[in-house]
């Protein structure tokens, strides 16, 4: 694992990793993950001790972002704006579009999934893949099938 490696995570990823059972790949992918309160709230559930919950310290520009995306996006990356951070994890494309326009290096659930198996903390991705489209999350077909082929098991 890269040694310092920072993400700031919103919610959406700890829901899907939590439904497929893969929340347990974050620490061993990442030496820090963080999130806000709003997001832990959303997310409505304990979060695991190895996520640490940071709180914005601009209110204003926090503020600014909340009139353009949801309350948890826009206090992630808000904080994304006060902290470095190597990702900030989120599936929500308003918010993905909107943090890489700040600069932001964003990854998705699937691409957290596809960085584990680049790392060999999984040993395949399509059973992953299959099991979030089990679930109410929606992944293309073309995206899976990228994925797929990225991860060299087409």
């Amino acid at each position: 694992m890269p040694e310092n490696t920072i993400v700031i995570t919103d919610t959406s990823c700890f829901i899907i990793l939590d439904k497929i059972d893969a929340l347990y790949l974050l620490p061993q992918l990442f030496a820090h993950v963080i999130t806000t309160p709003e997001i832990a709230k959303e997310y409505g559930k304990t979060l695991p001790d190895w996520v640490t919950i940071k709180l914005v310290q601009n209110n204003l520009l926090q503020s600014e972002f909340n009139d353009l995306i949801d309350p948890g996006e826009a206090s992630a990356i808000a904080l994304a704006a006060e902290i470095k951070c190597d990702y900030l994890l989120t599936d929500d494309r308003a918010a993905r579009k909107f943090a890489e326009q700040r600069g932001v290096a964003v990854k998705g659930s699937a691409g957290v999934l596809l960085y584990a198996k680049q790392q060999r903390i999984i040993p395949l991705l399509r059973p992953y893949l299959q099991l979030i489209q089990q679930t109410n999350f929606r992944i293309s077909p073309s995206l899976v099938d990228r994925l797929i082929k990225e991860a060299g098991e087409e």
